[in-house]
């Protein structure tokens, strides 16, 4: 049921969907179909959910309209009004020129920085498992995430869109449909009419003076495919064709790109001549013959691919203050007799300075996988005591040194005291000790518990359990990384921080840590297998709570 907030632009009644009659509406966010005798809307689609929208070939018994999403789903709404084919059309035609106006301002522009963080949680599965443990579990969210624990991907394109560049054979990529007899109909998408927009400025220029004002969309491209400007090959071009004057500057830049190119020390183009007039006889044409209409044909098709080629590389190159226009999506142009695929363009092409001929040459020569590649580096001394390195040794002083005659002195009388000692084993331990050291230290005993757990801790714990505790130390690590980190606090950003990490810190031990030791109680470990996590968040509470005495002192 529509909200009453939420305008409607559009509705249509006798559309079918799924067998079905109902009635189609058209909102300003999305696009539903409720079926009758019902107050909810079985069919409700989002407009940044729909990728392109199609129409049923013309000629067809059936008039329909296909919406397809981003995500592979399809639907289908057949228009069924009693009035007849033309009224059919009419309902159909209103609700596909609403949505080309209506779906590019809601295009799904994928932001990069997105895309490179949902790759690194691919690409590396403990950070994947970091995320869950810290924001599933809301320990952290996720802008504390991305901005303590992980690295922040994308940081020179933050925010950006991604660009997506220009094919060079985006015109073959259309498949024309041939429907009926002298009719071609072809299908374009906003991709293809944006490469269009970016290759061909001068057709983005007629875009933006005839339509809406004077044309439709698909007038429009119905007049491109149909033009002389298109089908280049053509001698003669009609007087009130609508791109008439864009082969005109598309000639205006070729002689522009032929006298802006640098040339190139090692590399004469010049030389190079498509004619045969310095050939003898024998060797084709001769020189009184005049070159062919056929010949001259290809020559225009040879400079054309050139143009386009050099048009498809300069849709790469970032200009400054340049606009995109999104064009509607799902457009369908029909052209008549139209058949072949060309390329026009009216801009100017802007070249770097080549590198000196020098450059070249070294170039040319210097091979890297001939040269040694063998770098000397340094040893690096890892010292522990730097003061006896700089210093060399150190003499001892007299007090230190014995005499030889004190040494044989105390060996001798060490001697005599052994000879002369007695022992008293009865007196040494009592029996009942004894026993008792020797029944704690055989294998079961009290002494050996401990050695024997850590020995066999690998079989008693199961291997979910150990992932769950590595899991936790590998969280409470990262953790308390950034919570030292931000010691000693001596700016007004640390100490926020600090403050951060300690709540975060507190969430973990309430959020993560307590309900795994309950677990683990309740499994019946005779180890306290949490115990070293408690100690980790005990010397930090501890640090946070000398730094927080320093600082009231402090005041």
């Amino acid at each position: 049921m529509a909200a009453s907030s939420e305008a409607v632009l559009l509705y249509i009644g006798n559309v079918r969907c799924k067998k079905v009659e109902g009635t189609l509406y058209v909102f300003e966010t999305r696009l539903a179909w409720q079926p009758p005798h019902k107050e909810i809307f079985t069919i409700s689609h989002n407009y940044a959910d729909i990728k392109i929208q199609k129409i049923s070939p013309e000629g067809k018994s059936k008039i329909q309209l296909q919406v397809g999403l981003h995500n592979g789903v399809s639907t289908n709404f057949h228009f069924n009004n009693p009035e007849g084919e033309q009224a059919q059309l009419k309902d159909r035609n209103e609700v596909k020129e609403l949505l080309q106006q209506l779906l590019p301002r809601f295009k799904r522009r994928v932001n990069k920085e997105l895309e490179e963080k949902n790759r690194k949680l691919q690409d590396d599965p403990e950070l994947f498992q970091l995320y869950k443990d810290l924001v599933v579990s809301q320990v952290l969210t996720a802008d504390e995430f991305w901005a303590n624990i992980a690295n922040k991907p994308g940081q020179e394109a933050a925010g950006a869109i991604q660009e997506v560049g220009v094919s060079g054979a985006f015109l073959a990529d259309i498949k024309p449909q041939i429907d009926g007899v002298n009719t071609i109909t072809y299908n374009l998408t906003a991709d293809t009419m944006q490469s269009i927009f970016k290759t061909y400025p001068a057709v983005k220029m007629k875009h933006l003076e005839n339509v809406p004002d004077k044309l439709t969309e698909s007038e429009f491209w119905t007049r491109f495919f149909q033009s002389h400007y298109f089908h280049r090959d053509r001698l003669t071009g009609g007087s009130k064709d609508l791109f008439s004057d864009c082969a005109k500057m598309d000639e205006e830049d070729m002689q522009t790109e032929s006298k802006s190119v640098q040339h190139d020390s090692l590399l004469d183009m010049e030389r190079l001549h498509d004619d045969n007039q310095d050939l003898g006889e024998g060797y084709g044409l001769d020189s009184s013959e005049k070159l062919s209409t056929n010949h001259q044909v290809n020559q225009n098709i040879i400079r054309r691919f050139n143009h386009h080629s050099i048009m498809v590389l300069k849709t790469g190159t970032p200009a400054d203050g340049a606009d995109s226009i999104a064009p509607p999506n799902g457009v369908a142009a029909i052209v008549s007799n139209g058949a072949g695929l060309d390329e026009c363009s009216s801009s100017s092409w802007v070249t770097e300075a080549p590198p000196s001929k020098k450059t070249k040459l070294l170039e040319k020569l210097d091979y890297k996988d001939l040269s040694s590649g063998l770098d000397m580096q340094a040893v690096k001394l890892n010292l522990a005591k730097r003061d006896r390195y700089y210093h060399g040794p150190t003499t001892l002083q007299a007090s230190e040194c014995r005499s030889t005659e004190e040494i044989i002195s105390a060996s001798q009388t060490f001697t005599a005291s052994l000879s002369s000692w007695q022992p008293r084993l009865a007196q040494a331990l009592p029996s009942a000790d004894a026993v008792g050291v020797m029944a704690e230290l055989s294998p079961g005993g009290a002494l050996m518990q401990s050695a024997r757990s850590e020995a066999s801790l690998n079989q008693l714990v199961t291997a979910t359990t150990q992932k769950e505790l590595r899991s936790l130390y590998a969280s409470l690590c990262e953790l308390l990384r950034h919570f030292y980190a931000c010691f000693p606090v001596n700016t007004k950003e640390l100490e926020e921080k600090v403050q951060k990490v300690k709540s975060s810190l507190d969430r973990f031990q309430v959020a993560k840590l307590s309900p795994a030791k309950e677990t683990l109680q309740k499994q019946h470990y005779n180890l306290n297998l949490t115990g070293h996590l408690e100690e980790m968040l005990h010397a930090a509470y501890k640090k946070y709570e000398l730094w927080q005495n320093k600082k009231m002192g402090k005041k």
